[in-house]
């Protein structure tokens, strides 16, 4: 799987404590890959972190993605050779609150990330993760690519774009001879483990839970819902395919391009029709309408345009949206109710469920 690049590999994963960087270090681990985390604690509580018991399982270094010294120092000891830079401030409506950390986070973090990766020879390869929200939204029909402008009105898609401006600078300008580097844009991402404010589907897990109404702010936004193993099986397969490739003899190379990574075009869903898809497996569930505050204004309509990943990489969409959900509510479902016992092992069983979904699709990555 993945060309077998990961195994025994060592491969240091930034923000590894957060949903997506939770994920991800767990399917590495099954990969056969030495692991390391930069983080700066475990963001919320409860946590998908802790509940997939990964805290024993990795090196993890404690720092601020800000502080490019402790970047720095983390890069030094563990001398990785895969970088998957995760690390961010990732809420719209908090970084109209912290503006200023949401840009120092987003645009300097990668910048630091950049520098480290810079200055050690070992590095490799480097996928620096950024946002659907990177483009500037013209709230048109149909899906952005890789080529459309970058941009925000906001501050965390402000800040994205301008993370995304800072990995293409250090690529241009400092990687033309490795390490082999590329950005990558993902959808709305949902899946068990995530427990961050304001979300939907964390909204509903945590209401839900506690017997409470689930408070929708805007129902009839659409977004492009996936699985969280959706695209980090395309960040995986990226990974290994800027490994393989090389800086001298590479063709139409992988290094220094973007990727969108999200579901078929045609799976649309609204906020309120994933809520009550999800309540579907959450017997009892009630919701309410909310009013979000005017100036903290979110998109109501973006989607991406995922025919590169398809034509460079063999790269598309496992599940059906209502495999997608299914998977949400059963992760959450066994928590809540203690009846895994293990979620670690709970976690290992949907990656190896989907793992076969893709093999039986023909997914490039599942057969080398």
């Amino acid at each position: 799987m993945f060309a077998d690049v990961y195994e025994g590999a060592r491969v240091l994963v930034t923000g590894h404590t957060g949903f997506k960087g939770s994920w991800l270090t767990a399917w590495l681990l099954e990969l056969g890959a030495t692991v390391a985390g930069f983080a700066d604690g475990v963001p919320t509580s409860p946590s998908g972190y802790a509940a997939m018991g990964l805290e024993n399982r990795i090196t993890t270094y404690t720092g601020d993605i800000r502080d490019r010294d402790a970047v720095q120092a983390a890069f030094a000891d563990f001398r990785p050779q895969f970088v998957f830079h995760m690390a961010a401030q990732a809420l719209v409506r908090r970084s109209y609150r912290e503006p200023a950390a949401t840009f120092a986070t987003n645009a300097m973090g990668t910048l630091n990330v950049m520098e480290a990766v810079r200055t050690t020879p070992e590095v490799r390869v480097v996928v620096s993760i950024t946002s659907d929200k990177c483009y500037r939204n013209d709230e048109w029909v149909w899906g952005y690519r890789e080529t459309d402008h970058l941009g925000g009105d906001d501050p965390y898609s402000a800040s994205k774009a301008c993370a995304e401006i800072v990995a293409h600078s250090y690529i241009t300008s400092f990687f033309t001879s490795g390490p082999r580097c590329a950005t990558v844009r993902a959808g709305n991402v949902i899946g068990g483990g995530d427990w961050a404010e304001d979300r939907i589907v964390p909204d509903c897990a945590r209401a839900w839970a506690a017997g409470e109404p689930v408070i929708i702010r805007n129902p009839s936004a659409t977004r492009p819902w996936q699985h969280v193993l959706e695209p980090l099986s395309g960040y995986l397969w990226l990974g290994a395919g800027l490994a393989a490739e090389s800086a001298a003899t590479a063709e139409n190379p992988l290094h220094g391009q973007a990727f969108n990574f999200g579901p078929p075009a045609e799976v649309i869903r609204t906020v309120g029709d994933v809520v009550g898809e999800l309540g579907a497996h959450w017997p009892g569930f009630t919701a309410r309408l909310g009013t979000p505050p005017a100036h903290e204004a979110e998109c109501t309509l973006l989607k991406l345009c995922c025919d590169k990943a398809l034509a460079r990489l063999g790269w598309r969409a496992v599940l059906r949206h209502e495999e997608t959900v299914r998977f949400t509510a059963e992760w959450y479902n066994a928590f809540y109710s203690g009846a895994s016992g293990d979620m670690s092992a709970f976690t290992t069983g949907q990656i190896a469920e989907y793992v076969r979904k893709a093999r039986q699709g023909g997914l490039p990555w599942t057969s080398c």
